[in-house]
């Protein structure tokens, strides 16, 4: 494991950005803590302050850190518009193992996204609605790498892939945000509409 000796090696490397995320796990969970307790004083259940809180700064949390790895500089440019060009590449140049790790890698960058979500927005509450949001954060990253000329390789494969990750998350996710869908649904009229 490499040693974290100066700025560098803390946030541009991926070391750096494992163990930064790792660190600000207690900040996480102070800032899930702030903003329910920020909601208790509305009128709304605690449950609901504490699921909502945890919601969005999951959402972040398990966002930002791989959005960031995407974000280091790479050993190879270029732009690869053709689907599935690039896996190939990849494969036949570095082998299954780098592969399964660059596929692998790329459903998890929204994944927490895509699971979360829909639990969060009811208008996200939709598989296309996820994949689309994730295509289209996808599509910035890979616009800002381009343009940022980070040696990255600026690729439609990571754009599907990942979509594909915040899709196969939503699913995973999708007892629960139609639970919440559906009990919201059967609350009657009255009770959620507003005060005069």
């Amino acid at each position: 494991m490499r040693m974290l000796k100066d700025w560098h090696d803390w946030v541009g490397t991926f070391t750096g950005v494992v163990f930064l995320t790792v660190a600000a796990l207690p900040l996480a969970a102070l800032a899930v803590w702030a903003l329910a307790r920020r909601r208790s004083g509305t009128p709304v259940t605690p449950a609901w302050a504490w699921r909502m809180s945890l919601a969005e700064v999951g959402i972040v949390y398990g966002t930002v850190p791989w959005v960031w790895m995407t974000m280091l500089p790479g050993d190879r440019a270029g732009v690869s518009l053709v689907p599935l060009r690039d896996l190939l590449t990849i494969l036949a140049d570095r082998g299954p193992v780098e592969l399964t790790g660059q596929v692998v890698g790329n459903l998890l960058v929204f994944a927490a996204l895509g699971f979360i979500a829909p639990l969060r927005f009811a208008a996200l509450a939709s598989v296309p609605r996820i994949l689309a949001l994730a295509a289209g954060c996808s599509i910035l990253v890979e616009t800002a790498q381009y343009v940022l000329q980070l040696d990255r390789v600026s690729s439609v494969d990571d754009v599907l892939l990942n979509a594909t990750g915040a899709g196969l998350a939503a699913l995973a996710s999708r007892r629960w945000w139609r639970a919440t869908a559906r009990a919201s649904s059967d609350r009657p009229r009255s009770a959620t509409a507003p005060q005069r």
